[in-house]
């Protein structure tokens, strides 16, 4: 996860303008690029882990709802979540957020393990979880008693699995990091600023990490041994990089579904006709996603940083609206590209009713 805003504020002015109300696509049929208020949207990845006084207001402005992604990671100090936060913000505002819970390796070597994590979920999940995230932790960080890498497929982990499918529960998963995780840092490619802050997480560094090819094949499997069991490959499924191994595993399991977080420097990076043909095909199971959110405490903020965040949280949904709905040219993470051009019934699903559906959110 990344809680930055990824788009410079110093762009923020010009993303921020509103499109035209009318553009020319690239094969001369006309495309409508509305406001941001005009279709609902359900962010179905966010982290605002903090309260801001202006979120109400700007979530109305765009007719917007978010799913509060939880963040369990254990470091030097211990255990470290966000659920805390996002059940407060759901109590506040139940018409605005909704909840992901979370789930994590630690201690699965201890024999009650699976009926502890079990007992957390279903607490969770009385107060609200409409979804259960995995988090990279599994295949790239957390480790057994053996010091082996806890793959997601590990069958000590499948009481957890059964139990979310008796339960009706999806499961979010965010399993491996881009391919450039594991190669040399390079300037041209949209993850560079990430490695270069998080060299934790630059695999290329610990050759002790499995294998890309290693983890997503395991998260490969235990999605193939699950068919009953409904899961969001977030960022695209780690391979943001090239649509067509994302289509490759839509083709071959249904109970998978994708959202590209975080991601959509990779899709500029490719061809937009090809990108566009992606959506159009799989418009039933491509949700919006942004993992914009933010890790700062509000007292700790001036009133001109307060300003600034909104201001540049506006700035980065729009040009994340921009790529979808315009055919304008723009620039995502270094990468320039031209809008998809996305006709009005699939942005609906792709903003909205997709997410609707997979949550059961009325």
């Amino acid at each position: 996860m990344k809680n930055s805003l990824y788009v410079l504020f110093a762009m923020s002015i010009f993303f921020a303008c509103k499109p035209k109300a009318e553009s020319q696509s690239s094969n001369n049929e006309p495309v409508i690029t509305l406001d941001e208020g005009t279709l609902k949207k359900i962010d179905v990845h966010a982290h605002f882990k903090h309260a801001r006084e202006y979120l109400p207001a700007f979530f109305e402005k765009w007719n917007m709802q978010a799913v509060l992604v939880d963040v369990y990671r254990e470091d030097e100090v211990g255990i470290i979540r966000s659920w805390d936060n996002y059940l407060t913000h759901v109590q506040t505002y139940p018409e605005m957020f909704s909840l992901c819970s979370a789930i994590i390796g630690v201690g699965i070597d201890e024999p009650d393990y699976a009926q502890k994590t079990i007992e957390q979920l279903s607490k969770e999940i009385d107060s609200g979880a409409r979804m259960v995230k995995v988090w990279k932790n599994f295949g790239m960080v957390t480790k057994d008693a053996s010091g082996k890498y806890i793959q997601i497929d590990d069958p000590r982990l499948q009481p957890i699995w059964d139990f979310l499918k008796s339960k009706r529960i999806p499961v979010m998963a965010h399993i491996g990091e881009p391919e450039q995780a594991w190669r040399e840092l390079d300037p041209q490619n949209p993850h560079y600023g990430y490695y270069k802050e998080h060299p934790e997480y630059h695999a290329y560094n610990f050759p002790e990490i499995p294998s890309y090819e290693t983890i997503i094949a395991a998260r490969d499997n235990w999605i193939e041994k699950n068919p009953d069991i409904n899961i969001l490959c977030a960022h695209l499924g780690s391979m943001s990089h090239n649509v067509d191994m994302v289509a490759e595993r839509l083709d071959k399991f249904p109970n998978m579904y994708v959202e590209p977080a975080a991601r959509f420097g990779d899709l500029a990076g490719q061809d937009s006709d090809k990108v566009k043909a992606f959506f159009t095909k799989y418009q039933d199971r491509v949700f919006f996603g942004s993992d914009y959110g933010n890790s700062t405490p509000q007292d700790s903020l001036s009133t001109t940083q307060l300003k600034e965040e909104q201001q540049s949280l506006d700035a980065n949904y729009w040009l994340l609206w921009n790529y979808l709905s315009g055919t304008d040219s723009l620039e995502i993470r270094g990468q320039k590209t031209r809008g998809l051009g996305l006709p009005i019934d699939i942005l609906k699903k792709v903003y909205y009713q997709n997410t609707v559906n997979f949550l059961k959110l009325k």
